[in-house]
């Protein structure tokens, strides 16, 4: 009961993450499946049986909120599909032994791609209402998706960065596209692991619990999307998935660390960490604090200034 609750818990707070960032419910929950001894390929096909559901509400609540550009979903979903069912049979055909190190290594590559990607950079906006093309899309959709099924996770840290890079979809609609289309991207992932696994593969009190809390999540994060700063939120799950997977790796028979080994790169990786969390803070507030100011909030503070200076003289006025 208390890994059920545990799990159901992680669920909530990667899906609130999911929502409100447009990536990282797979690379969290599987790296937390992972971690508690889950065979690679059903701790990806529990996620992504969990993600049906999970997607699913998502999307209605993104939808709901207008954050949805439907010709993307389309252009990106379907052969993102294709992508994770042929991730998904590739990864239930290889050992456990080749598995967990090899889907350690794809898990701590997206996380190190996460937490660059948001301590680094922002979010670029110059090209705005161009259209995305499908010869850009599909091919990114077709790896995003088999990156997804393999490493338990990967459609929102390839799909969300590359398309927020082009700058032509702003950041809200670019996540909401994102994290309606992976529902095409987990059922096709979840049908290939039927198939390589059969049933026998999936916890399924582990999905339902994962599922739980995502469904909580997701109508919150939809809404949080417009109020949560991205950058750095980025980091700080960037880190908590590197972190993860170089303990995998360094206790995998790749590897064999030893103990003090192993400590000095968990304090390497600690210290890194809070440093890209701080760095990520404090670009957000400088640029929060240069940004311009929207042209209603200006007008807004302008008819309060006006009404300021009037008030006196019409007080004084009365009072002769």
């Amino acid at each position: 009961m208390r890994t059920l609750i545990l799990l159901a818990l992680a669920g909530l707070g990667a899906q609130l993450v999911d929502g409100s960032l447009g990536m990282a419910y797979g690379v969290t929950s599987t790296t937390l499946l992972l971690a508690v001894g889950t065979n690679p390929a059903a701790a990806s096909a529990t996620v992504h049986l969990a993600e049906i559901g999970t997607t699913l509400a998502s999307g209605a609540a993104h939808w709901r909120f207008g954050n949805v550009d439907w010709r993307v979903v389309l252009k990106i979903g379907i052969p993102g599909a294709v992508g994770a069912f042929a991730g998904a049979t590739f990864l239930s055909a290889l050992s456990t032994e080749v598995a967990e190190p090899v889907m350690a290594l794809v898990l701590l590559g997206l996380g190190l791609y996460v937490l660059t990607r948001f301590t680094l950079s922002g979010l670029p906006t110059g090209n705005l209402d161009k259209p995305l093309r499908k010869r850009f899309l599909s091919p990114l959709g077709l790896v995003a998706g088999f990156l997804d099924a393999t490493g338990g996770g990967g459609w929102g840290p390839v799909g969300t960065p590359a398309i927020l890079a082009s700058g032509r979809l702003e950041p809200r609609k670019v996540i909401g596209s994102i994290d309606t289309s992976e529902f095409l991207v987990a059922v096709a992932a979840s049908v290939g692991f039927f198939v390589g696994l059969g049933s026998e593969g999936v916890n399924w009190l582990w999905a339902v619990a994962l599922l739980a809390g995502g469904l909580i999540a997701a109508p919150i994060a939809a809404w949080l999307v417009r109020h949560v700063p991205p950058r750095i939120l980025g980091s700080a799950v960037g880190g908590i998935i590197v972190l993860t997977n170089i303990r995998t790796l360094l206790r995998s028979d790749w590897l064999a660390a030893g103990d003090a080994v192993q400590w000095t790169v968990y304090g390497l990786i600690y210290a890194l960490w809070a440093a890209a969390v701080g760095y990520s803070f404090k670009e957000h507030r400088r640029t929060a604090s240069t940004a311009p100011r929207p042209a209603a909030d200006v007008a807004d503070a302008a008819e309060a200034a006006e009404a300021a200076d009037v008030r006196p003289a019409e007080a004084g006025t009365t009072g002769r």
